[in-house]
């Protein structure tokens, strides 16, 4: 069986969940299950900690898990990013009281507190930065203010906690975090493809969407340039042979706008279709 580690809490875990959900694969129903079997698709689901999934991972005690890239950096484990899930991103950036810093250069020195200590020391030593890293388990925009830190490296994501305590971000950022599916370097468990091409599946899905319209025959080469797919769209003749139906997939967020261009064409009967799966 493929053994797979999912996020046992937070919102990691409910969206990993969700699209292990929409890929097919069976899901805990109590929170206080930590191992789960599912003997149909041939995988066991292992509930851990997001913070923990990589060192398991990494051991080759698991297979493959999901988990953030922040924390996947931050265990320096012998694991690859496989690929990105497409949620719970954020930004890992130094922050530091308003006004004193503008530049990574003015770090030097400097003692900055984190929770991702092995991420930041990391960061530090590739750019030749000389400052003294303090670890801390949470709450971090609270150290400069005690007097523990001078600046800050965290997880941010709309920076109102940070502004709350007199905080603001600089520098570039460190690192782009998002969910992501990781395994051990080198290492083919069986299973594998299927579970990436399921989750690759619903990424698709939830990115597109399918657009049905008739359009004039002579039309038809532009319509194509409106809705090209991803290869080449469907078009299908009708009883009236001066028209045609075209089906094609195209982007989700530019639904409207190409239903709009498209009638301003000459399409009509214009439908769109959700896609809860597919195989690209």
């Amino acid at each position: 069986m493929l053994r797979i580690a999912v996020p046992n809490k937070g919102s990691l875990s409910e969206l990993a969940s969700a699209l292990l959900t929409e890929a097919g694969y069976r899901q805990r129903r109590d929170s206080r299950e930590l191992v789960m079997e599912d003997p149909e698709n041939h995988v066991e689901f292992f509930f851990l900690r997001p913070r923990d999934i990589a060192v398991y991972v990494g051991a080759g005690t698991l297979d493959v898990g999901i988990t953030g890239r922040d924390l996947f950096h931050d265990a320096q484990v012998n694991a690859e990013e496989i690929m990105s899930l497409g949620f719970g991103r954020s930004t890992f950036r130094f922050a530091g009281p308003t006004g004193v810093f503008s530049t990574t250069s003015e770090l030097d020195g400097k003692r900055l507190a984190t929770s991702y200590d092995g991420l930041l020391r990391h960061y530090l030593a590739d750019r030749g930065i000389n400052a003294s890293v303090v670890r801390l388990d949470g709450a971090v925009e609270s150290s400069v203010r005690l007097g523990v830190a001078d600046a800050i490296a965290d997880v941010v994501e709309t920076g109102s906690t940070l502004r709350a305590a007199g905080m603001e971000v600089f520098g570039d950022p460190i690192l782009e975090s998002e969910a992501v599916l990781i395994g051990r370097s080198g290492h083919g468990p069986q299973g594998v493809d299927v579970l990436i091409r399921r989750l690759h599946g619903v990424i698709v899905a939830r990115s597109y969407v399918l657009l049905d319209y008739d359009i004039r025959r002579d039309l038809v080469d532009r319509a194509a340039d409106l809705t090209p797919g991803l290869e080449s769209p469907t078009v299908s003749p009708l009883r009236d042979s001066d028209w045609v139906a075209v089906r094609s997939m195209v982007e989700r967020s530019q639904t409207n706008r190409i239903m709009d261009e498209l009638y301003d064409l000459g399409a009509r009967a214009i439908l769109v279709s959700t896609i809860h799966a597919c195989r690209i």
